[in-house]
Order: C-alpha cells, then sequence, then structure tokens
C-alpha cells in the first residue's frame, strides 16, 4: 500500500499549496521556467500573451500564463543548490504527490524545467553578451551526495576525466556530474554554445575571486578552463545548474540550463549592459520555449 507521507516532510498550508513556492497543483504548468533573480520574472512574463496566477513567498516568485496556446510557469528559485533543492522537490511534489491523500501518484508526470540565469565564461572564445546551453553539469557543491543518484557510463568517464584534472578528489570538495535532456538542448543550436557548466556552492571564493580573504584553491580558474575530454571543455560556472539537472534526472523530468554570459574570467571583464544581455536571452529563448 502506497504509504501516507507525513506533514513534517511535505509541507502543505490551509489553502492547498506546498510550503515554500505557495503554489497549489493547478497553478503550474508542465514547461517551467526557473530564474534566480526574483526581478526576472516579470521581465519574462511581460512577454505571456496572459497571465493566469502569480504566487509571491519569500524569494519564490511564481507567474503562470499563455504564449498563444502554450502554458508557461516562471518560477525564482533564489540563488544557489540549496535553494534549488527546495524549488525541484516541491514542482516533483505539486504534480507526482496527491496532496489529499499524501501519496506518490501511481502515474507520474515529467516536467520540462529550462533554468535561464547569468554566468561566466571560463573560455577565451566565449564572450561577454553570449548564450551557453549545459551539456553537462559538474557539481562542486555536495547536494547530490544527500540522494542516491547514478551515472551513465559516459558522465562516469566524463567526471573520471574532471576529477583527474582538477586534483580535488580526497579533499572536502567531491565533485558529481549530470546530464542536460537532449530532449531540450537539441533545440537550442543556433547562435547558442554548448558546453559543461560548473556549478560552485558561492559567488567569491567557490568561483575563485579574491578579496581579501585567501584562497584554498588559487589555480581552479586555470584547472578548470584548460580542462579538456575528447570533444568536451568546460564553458562557463554559476550556481545551479548541476543541482537542477542532478534532481530533475533523479525524479524523472527533462532539464536544461541556459545561461548569458554577463563575466569573462578569461579576460576579466563584465557585460557593459547585463539587463541587455538577460533580454537578449530572454527574447531569443521565448519563441524556442513556446514550440516545445
Amino acid at each position: 500500500m502506497n504509504q501516507s507521507i507525513g506533514a513534517s516532510e511535505l509541507i502543505i498550508t490551509e489553502k492547498g499549496s506546498v510550503y515554500h513556492l505557495d503554489l497549489r497543483p493547478e497553478e503550474i504548468a508542465n514547461t517551467i521556467i526557473t530564474v534566480g533573480d526574483p526581478n526576472r520574472v516579470k521581465e519574462i512574463s511581460k512577454h505571456f500573451d496572459s497571465i493566469e496566477c502569480t504566487a509571491n513567498h519569500r524569494e519564490f516568485v511564481t507567474h503562470t500564463g499563455y504564449i498563444g496556446k502554450k502554458r508557461i510557469s516562471v518560477v525564482a528559485t533564489g540563488i544557489g543548490p540549496d535553494n534549488i533543492d527546495i524549488v525541484l522537490n516541491e514542482l516533483d511534489a505539486l504534480v507526482n504527490i496527491d496532496f489529499e491523500s499524501r501519496t506518490i501518484k501511481s502515474e507520474k508526470q515529467s516536467l520540462q524545467i529550462i533554468r535561464l540565469g547569468t554566468s561566466g565564461s571560463l573560455q577565451a572564445n566565449i564572450p561577454v553578451d553570449s548564450l551557453v546551453v549545459s551539456s553537462f553539469a559538474i557539481g562542486l557543491d555536495n547536494l547530490m551526495h544527500y540522494y542516491a543518484a547514478t551515472n551513465s557510463e559516459e558522465e562516469q568517464q566524463l567526471l573520471q576525466a574532471f576529477n583527474q584534472h582538477i586534483q580535488l578528489v580526497g579533499k572536502a570538495i567531491q565533485p558529481y556530474i549530470a546530464s542536460s535532456a537532449a530532449s531540450l538542448s537539441k533545440q537550442f543550436t543556433n547562435g547558442f554554445h554548448h558546453g559543461i557548466t560548473v556549478t560552485c556552492p558561492g559567488f567569491y571564493g567557490p568561483q575563485g575571486r579574491v578579496l581579501r580573504a585567501p584562497l584554498a584553491q588559487p589555480q581552479l580558474i586555470n584547472q578548470l578552463s584548460t580542462f579538456k575530454y575528447e570533444q568536451h571543455f568546460i564553458s562557463n560556472f554559476e550556481m545551479e545548474t548541476s543541482a537542477i539537472y542532478g534532481l530533475a534526472n533523479l525524479l524523472g523530468h527533462q532539464a536544461l540550463s541556459i545561461s548569458a554570459i554577463v563575466a569573462n574570467r578569461i579576460h576579466q571583464n563584465f557585460s557593459t549592459d547585463g539587463n541587455a544581455a538577460v533580454e537578449k536571452m530572454i527574447t531569443t529563448c521565448l519563441p524556442i520555449i513556446a514550440n516545445l
């Protein structure tokens, strides 16, 4: 018999919404765009033909609406893998758990989850204001170590090559790897760079930035930018993609991460108009998403 999930494990509010996202099951679309910045939600939904519902709780802002006949939700996750743990689990609960009985549904639903974020380039030939699709994500955070995830042979070989090059195994950082959904990735080709994205658990030290605190891994930028394995290389790094891919794959969803490059760490320059770069990403990707 399908065991009921306890009230402390899945928190459902008096109005029937999941706790952090403050959403009821009928308020979420099958296609979901995630963004880190809560203010970016309205920058995407302003392009919708209509907005059906909105929710706002802490940093988790959601707009659900339509482009033509395509129903889309935009969800602000906030920054970091810890927030992704909340968002991905609660999105899955909204479609795959019966809130009345608190039991897992026998027929599972697979969501399309597409991150539209910002990122820093780790290659000289990927300039600021360009767009990167993450074919794989390697996590330098620790989120997926709390889950019983498995890897394909290709992922295992790629991670082994990465570990041999970066030499972090045996230290406090234990990298993990997850793949994008090929069915989504192949839709974003013309005008997009494709590469491996590394996810970091912070913005300063974890991404090799030196202000006043000394770094434990001072060669990280050089190590990441020089990694090559067959046709694979590390294109960029940010703070969410590995968690999105890892949980999406574990839960049976399709995920893709797309980044507007606002910094190039090799040239050490920053976009002169980051808002324009993000708007370019939105207007380039939305027509493709609307036709998925």
